[in-house]
């Protein structure tokens, strides 16, 4: 697997797609420059190898119109101070005057393609258009895993016109390398905490991770559709009442493979979905009419413990309840701690998935576990067993 590290750029401009599809508060200022930080080093690498980086990427939905809210001169002044060098911004990301501005780079200089969801050509994977961006750079890179499950123009189709002038930045394979050693991991106990509101969003994770893993453990909304098909009563608990049968299944199965199912044994209940609502404990099994289940209760909680201290390999993906709400936030909090001192213990720890990277970061934990994912759903499927067109492009 090549990446930026190997290769000599010297004197090439290298095109590099990163994912700056950074969040904006209302005045249109950064909240949160984790991506951006995040390929820092594969910048820095192209050009102390000797390239001059060409930066192309997303920022929200424009639906292929042109919009200043999603110009990616919001991201021009972080992107400098980050790189202590002088970042240019083109007006497009096509055409002639953008391709003269990346051979006009001086060693020191890079240049920031403008929006390329500007063109619907991008989502819609335009050979054409993918042709046009690529006479921005000699050489390809690709560090953008969160869109790597798209086949969009540059994240997939654009890599055709460069031979084998392509390879991966650090960030895409940071993220290959560790998903990878969860998926081939020898170091055992294999546990996935694997959570969430809805089983069919999570059915092939599920089904993929089955042959992987000793322990796995059914957390969030999820879980309640597990516990009804097992004859649970769950209240008003969310269930999908079409996969009570498919549940049955995933136990059946997980049971045959010798992976034994942990699923929440008790449950904090509210009256209502809010954070002011009133709260009860109870069987997870046995929550009364009226009520619904949204956290992990306390024996949850303490029966998953020596699970997760005693094993050597562990997947986050999803939370163990509404974390959003400071009343419901126990379960996941606690879940984060026990990972964190499985980490300290020597356990390899991956947290992957929106909603599990937003709570390790709520709660100071993201520098206590072996990694963190960048990409949600590009993790996702490729925890599904999919193969990512934006991977696939750069290794075919």
């Amino acid at each position: 697997m090549k990446t930026v590290s190997d290769i000599s750029f010297e004197g090439k401009r290298v095109l590099v797609r990163v994912d700056f599809n950074v969040p904006l508060s209302e005045e249109l200022q950064i909240t949160d420059d984790t991506r951006i930080k995040a390929t820092i080093p594969t910048l820095k690498a192209i050009m102390a190898n000797g390239g001059r980086p060409v930066v192309m990427s997303h920022l929200g939905r424009p639906k292929g119109v042109v919009n200043p809210k999603f110009s990616l001169k919001h991201v021009q002044q972080r992107l400098a101070q980050l790189m202590d060098c002088e970042v240019l911004l083109a007006n497009d990301c096509i055409g002639s005057v953008v391709e003269q501005l990346s051979k006009e780079l001086a060693n020191n200089q890079m240049l920031l393609l403008e929006n390329v969801r500007f063109y619907n050509e991008e989502t819609d994977g335009d050979s054409e258009f993918a042709k046009k961006l690529a006479l921005n750079g000699d050489y390809y890179v690709n560090d953008a895993f969160g869109t790597a499950h798209r086949a969009h123009a540059s994240t997939a189709v654009i890599a055709q016109f460069f031979g084998d002038s392509k390879c991966f930045g650090k960030v895409m394979a940071a993220e290959i390398v560790n998903v990878e050693k969860v998926l081939k991991s020898k170091d055992r106990p294999v546990t996935a905490i694997v959570g969430g509101a809805k089983v069919s969003s999570k059915l092939a994770v599920l089904e993929n991770l089955l042959d992987r893993l000793d322990h796995l453990v059914i957390a969030g909304g999820m879980a309640f559709t597990f516990i009804k098909a097992k004859g649970g009563k769950v209240g008003n608990s969310l269930v999908e009442d079409d996969y009570l049968a498919t549940a049955l299944d995933i136990l059946q199965k997980a049971e045959e493979k010798g992976v034994t199912i942990h699923l929440p044994v008790d449950s904090l209940n509210a009256g209502s979905f809010s954070n002011e609502a009133q709260t009860m404990v109870s069987a997870t099994n046995s929550i009364p009419d009226g009520w619904m289940g949204l956290d992990a209760g306390p024996k949850t909680i303490e029966e998953l413990k020596p699970v997760l201290l005693e094993s050597k390999t562990i997947l986050w993906n999803g939370p163990m309840g509404v974390f959003e709400f400071s009343t419901f936030e126990n379960g996941t909090k606690s879940v984060a701690e026990i990972i964190a001192q499985s980490t300290e213990k020597g356990c390899f720890s991956i947290v992957g998935g929106g909603d599990s990277v937003a709570a390790v970061k709520q709660f100071g934990m993201a520098e206590r576990v072996s990694y963190v994912s960048t990409g949600g759903g590009a993790m996702l499927e490729y925890l599904e067993g999919k193969t990512l067109p934006g991977i696939e492009a750069i290794l075919n």
